[in-house]
């Protein structure tokens, strides 16, 4: 027997493949009739459980059992928003749609290669978590404050507004405070896995810190085109211009490290997974493993509010500002969520890698780049998106591409005539290395409705030469 009548038996492909060709070996060499193979196998492959006691079958029977079902000969529903996306970001997204633990998926109009799944990729899972379908960053998010600071401020005070953020936040990789900040998440039980137990002496001395990549903290006009209120409250933010302070970052190192951790124990359970979907192992939720990455997910979370919680406060005690209005919401991320699939209601992971949550009603922020605006906005529940939409405008280039095709002459050229200041910033973050943000905002019509404007004016970024963290 060959390999292609181990795969017309139902045998997967690796481990349990070279353990049927270690046992027809065996069989033969035992004195076995050839006749009876294919009725040997086709037994062990129907009950391997039945044959874990039987000394020439076992080896076979568990690999069989700790083979990882194969892919879908057809990827599940899926739908797109936007025209003209990156093929690879497409294919990848094709490809994520193979796994037998996939339901469902959709691809935002920001979407772009990522690590895995793409970004600006949604993917819904039964019963399993993806380390590599949330992010390396986990738990990175928006967060906007509305503050009471006159709007001629931001050009007749903009070397006090740049000093409270080069204060109050830090940027770079590894970037932490000498004098610690402090905040309740330092109380949350950290021993939930052994690499947030490990780092939690590292999350504090980087909280309130802002990291790298396309991380940013920026200063800007907030227009409400309607009265507006934070989740939960009551009272409104009128219509007007006002300052706002908007900030992008997520769980630091120990975020990266917790992804870092679980994506190598998934890459382990399923060695033999075929090559294009090796970044797309899964951590089951019955497994301790899978729960362990949970748990440390889920207190990213906490812990990367946290570090949003503590810069918008810090800078705005540094002004003498009061915040007339929060608002924030997580990407990269995976959420337990009821979702109607194939005719039927189910309970779903779903993992918004590079993608807001846009479930009826839910506020929240579609940044732009630091020379284009960025957009406040109140989710429509659209079934076929799984409740989400884009997380930003969406690179249109590499890095690499970036670098090697814009020069500083000609940014700031368009940043004086955008009328933004840049403290700091990589060429790999310029405003042209991105999607045009009104065309991504008009493929998510049927998605989103905009509630207001945010325009940048002074930002700030981890300069140049620092490895992206996003």
């Amino acid at each position: 027997m060959n390999t292609k009548d181990f795969l017309r038996l139902g045998v997967p492909l690796g481990a349990a493949t070279r353990r049927a060709t270690d046992f027809v070996a065996r069989f033969i060499l035992g004195g076995g009739d050839k006749s009876r193979l294919h009725e040997e196998v086709a037994a062990i492959v129907a009950n391997p459980s039945a044959f874990l006691a039987d000394d020439l079958r076992k080896n076979f029977a568990k690999a069989l059992l700790n083979a990882p079902p194969p892919p879908r000969a057809e990827p599940v529903k899926y739908y797109q928003w936007g025209e003209g996306l990156d093929h690879e970001a497409v294919m990848q997204m094709e490809k994520a749609c193979l796994l037998p633990v996939s339901v469902a998926g959709a691809l935002m109009p920001d979407a772009h290669v990522g690590y895995g799944l793409p970004i600006g990729g949604v993917l819904a899972t039964e019963n399993a978590v993806i380390p590599y379908a949330v992010g390396v960053d986990i738990a990175c998010r928006m967060k906007m404050t509305v503050l009471d600071i006159p709007v001629r401020d931001l050009d007749q005070k903009q070397d006090r507004l740049t000093r409270a953020i080069e204060a109050e936040t830090r940027f770079g990789v590894g970037a932490k405070f000498k004098e610690r900040r402090t905040h309740d998440v330092l109380d949350a039980d950290w021993s939930v896995s052994p690499i947030t137990k490990q780092n939690k002496d590292k999350a504090w001395s980087q909280l309130g810190t802002s990291g790298s990549g396309n991380h940013f903290v920026e200063f800007g006009l907030f227009t409400a085109h309607g009265p507006i209120a934070s989740a939960g409250e009551s009272k409104e933010l009128p219509v007007g211009t006002y300052v706002a302070l908007l900030s992008h970052s997520g769980s630091r190192g120990t975020g990266a490290a917790v992804c870092d951790h679980y994506s190598k124990i998934a890459f382990n359970q399923f060695p033999d997974l075929p090559s294009e979907l090796k970044r797309l192992a899964w951590l089951s939720l019955d497994s301790q493993e899978g729960q362990e990455y949970w748990n440390a997910m889920e207190l990213m979370g906490q812990y990367a509010a946290a570090n949003h919680a503590c810069i918008h406060r810090h800078i705005a005690e540094n002004l003498g500002a009061t915040v007339l209005l929060d608002l924030e919401n997580h990407h990269n991320f995976a959420w337990k969520e009821k979702h109607v699939i194939d005719g039927v209601e189910r309970e779903v992971i779903v993992h918004r890698k590079g993608a807001t949550p846009a479930g009826a009603g839910v506020l929240g922020i579609i940044p732009g780049s630091m020379a284009t605006p960025g957009f406040f906005v109140s989710g429509k529940g659209n079934a076929e998106s799984l409740n989400s939409a884009s997380h930003g405008a969406g690179r249109a280039m590499s890095r690499k591409a970036a670098n090697e095709k814009f020069n500083w002459k000609d940014v700031n050229r368009l940043l004086r005539e955008r009328g933004v200041t840049l403290i700091s910033s990589g060429l790999d973050e310029v405003p042209m290395a991105y999607k045009n943000i009104r065309e991504v905002m008009e493929a998510q019509r049927d998605l989103v409705t905009v509630l207001g404007q945010f325009d940048p004016k002074l930002v700030k970024m981890a300069p140049a030469g620092e490895r992206p963290e996003d």
